[in-house]
C-alpha cells in the first residue's frame, strides 16, 4: 500500500496571542506563534526503505516452450532456446524495495496495482525470502529484510501482454531486483530456478545473448534452468525486426493455451519426443557456428510446428493471424530473391512477426520492408533507409501487410538482466514514475 500525500500544511502564522506572563502577571506581551507542524513525518525520518532496481531484456525463443509436465512447479515438458533482445529496445525496469513500516506485499505494473496473492508470484517471493533468511541466520550483524514487506514498482517500455515475452521479462527483472536487493550471492542460472516459477520463459531473460532452457528430469524441479549457449558478443550481428500487427491481450492466454494443447493435441507428444530434441541439437550447433541459413531453417520450421499443435488443439488455438501469414510470405519472398535464406520469421503465442536477420543482410531485408511500412513509427534510421535497395517488390503483400502492421521494432541480440540506478519507488517508499 503506497504512501497517500499529506495534506497541505497551513503556513500562515495564526494572530498574536495574549498571554499573562507567570513573572509578571500584570505585564502583557504578545507570545511567539506556534511553530508550524508537517501532518505527519515522512516515512524515510522514521524507517530505512531498502531499494534495488534492475532492467531485465525480452527473449524471443527459437526453439518454443509450449507445455508444462507439472503445473505447480512451471516445469516444461520440452526444453527451449532463445535469443536476449536488447535492453536498448525492449526492458522492464523494476525497483524492489522493503521495509518495516510497508503493511503488505505490493506490486504496481505500469501505474496500475496488480496481484500479489498468485501462486506464481509468491513462490517467487517465497523462494528468495528464504535465501536471505538464510544469510541473516549465519550473520546475526544483517538487517531482517526477509521479515519486511515487499513494495515492487515495474514497468515495461512495450506492449504487455502482446505476444511480445512481457511476463518473461517482468518475472526476471522481479527476481532480480529482489535478488539484490537481498545481496544473495546466487548465480543467473541458479536464480533462473525461482523465476521459471513465475513464468517459464523468464528463465531464459536473466541471462544475455543465446540462453537455453533444459527441460530437466527430476521431480523437484532442481535441473529445470537456463543456460547461456553463447554470449551476445559471440554473435553480435543477429538482428531482429519486430511488426507490431497486435498490442492487444491475447484471447488465450499463454498458460490455459498450453494446457488445452497438452490435454487434446495428438501433435503435441510427436513435437516433444521427435521434433524438438533434434531442433535443440540443430540450433546449437548453427550458433556455435554462426550459421545463419541453419539458423533459419530451425527458427521457421519450429515455429511451424508449435502453432500447428496449437490448431491441433481441441478446439483449436489461432494466435496468429492473416497478418501473420502475410509476413510469412514476404519472408519467403525475400529469401527467394536474395537466391539464400536472409531472413527467418518466427511467432510466440500472439501475432506479431519478429523476423531474424544477419546484420549484413541489412539492405534485402530492411530493403524490402521499409518501402511498405515507412510511415510507422519505430524505425531507427528513416532517412537513411530510403536509399536502401529492395531485394523485390512485395506488391499485394506488401500492401495487405501495411493494412495491420501498427508499428515497428529494430533491435537485436543483448545482454541480461542490468542494476539500474533509476528508482521507481522513492528514498520514502512512496512510488515515482520513470522519466
Amino acid at each position: 500500500m503506497f504512501l497517500a500525500e499529506s495534506p497541505p500544511v497551513n503556513l500562515t502564522p495564526p494572530p498574536p496571542q495574549i498571554v499573562i506572563t507567570t513573572d509578571h502577571p500584570r505585564l502583557l506581551r504578545k507570545a511567539l506563534p506556534p511553530s508550524p507542524q508537517p501532518a505527519h513525518t515522512p516515512l524515510a525520518m522514521a524507517t530505512k526503505v531498502y531499494r534495488a532496481s534492475t532492467t531485465a531484456p525480452v527473449n524471443i525463443a527459437v526453439v518454443k516452450y509450449w507445455g508444462k509436465r507439472d503445473a505447480k512447479l512451471n516445469l516444461p515438458t520440452n526444453s527451449s532456446l532463445s535469443v536476449t533482445l536488447s535492453q536498448s529496445d525492449l526492458r522492464t525496469l523494476t525497483t524492489a524495495s522493503c521495509s518495516e513500516s510497508f503493511d503488505r506485499d505490493t506490486l504496481t505494473l505500469n501505474g496500475e496495482d496488480a496481484d500479489v496473492s498468485g501462486a506464481r508470484t509468491q513462490a517467487c517471493f517465497r523462494e528468495l525470502r528464504a535465501r536471505r533468511a538464510a544469510l541473516e541466520a549465519k550473520d546475526a550483524s544483517l538487517p531482517k529484510l526477509s521479515a519486511m514487506k515487499l513494495r515492487i514498482v515495474s514497468e515495461n517500455n512495450f506492449p504487455t501482454a502482446a505476444g511480445l515475452a512481457s511476463s518473461a521479462a517482468g518475472f526476471a527483472a522481479l527476481v532480480r531486483a529482489i535478488a539484490d536487493l537481498y545481496e544473495l550471492p546466487d548465480s543467473p542460472t541458479e536464480l533462473s530456478l525461482i523465476a521459471r516459477q513465475g513464468s517459464g520463459s523468464a528463465c531464459r531473460s536473466l541471462l544475455g545473448g543465446y540462453v537455453a532452457w533444459r527441460a530437466g528430469e527430476k521431480a523437484d524441479g532442481s535441473d529445470s534452468l537456463a543456460e547461456q549457449v553463447a554470449e551476445a558478443s559471440h554473435w553480435p550481428g543477429m538482428r531482429a525486426l519486430i511488426l507490431v500487427v497486435s498490442a492487444g491481450r491475447k484471447l488465450v492466454p499463454s498458460t490455459s493455451g498450453m494446457q488445452q494443447t497438452v490435454a487434446t493435441s495428438m501433435l503435441f507428444k510427436q513435437r516433444v519426443d521427435n521434433v524438438v530434441p533434434v531442433h535443440m541439437k540443430a540450433m546449437e550447433e548453427a550458433i556455435r557456428d554462426r550459421d545463419f541459413a541453419k539458423f533459419a531453417e530451425v527458427t521457421m520450421k519450429d515455429s511451424n510446428s508449435f502453432h500447428a499443435t496449437c490448431l491441433d488443439t481441441y478446439p483449436p488455438i489461432s494466435y496468429m493471424n492473416e497478418y501473420s501469414k502475410a509476413a510469412i510470405r514476404a519472408v519467403q519472398m525475400i529469401n527467394e530473391a536474395a537466391g539464400k535464406t536472409v531472413a527467418a520469421y518466427t511467432f510466440d503465442a500472439g501475432a506479431n512477426p519478429v523476423i531474424y536477420y544477419p546484420e549484413e543482410e541489412s539492405e534485402a531485408v530492411v530493403g524490402t520492408l521499409f518501402p511498405v511500412l515507412s510511415d510507422r513509427p519505430g524505425w531507427k534510421q528513416p532517412e537513411a533507409y530510403k536509399s536502401l535497395k529492395a531485394a523485390v517488390a512485395l506488391g499485394d503483400i506488401g500492401s495487405f501487410l501495411a493494412e495491420g502492421v501498427n508499428r515497428v521494432i529494430e533491435t537485436g541480440v543483448g545482454e541480461g538482466p542490468i542494476k539500474s540506478d533509476k528508482f521507481l519507488v522513492a528514498e520514502d517508499g512512496s512510488p515515482v514514475k520513470s522519466n
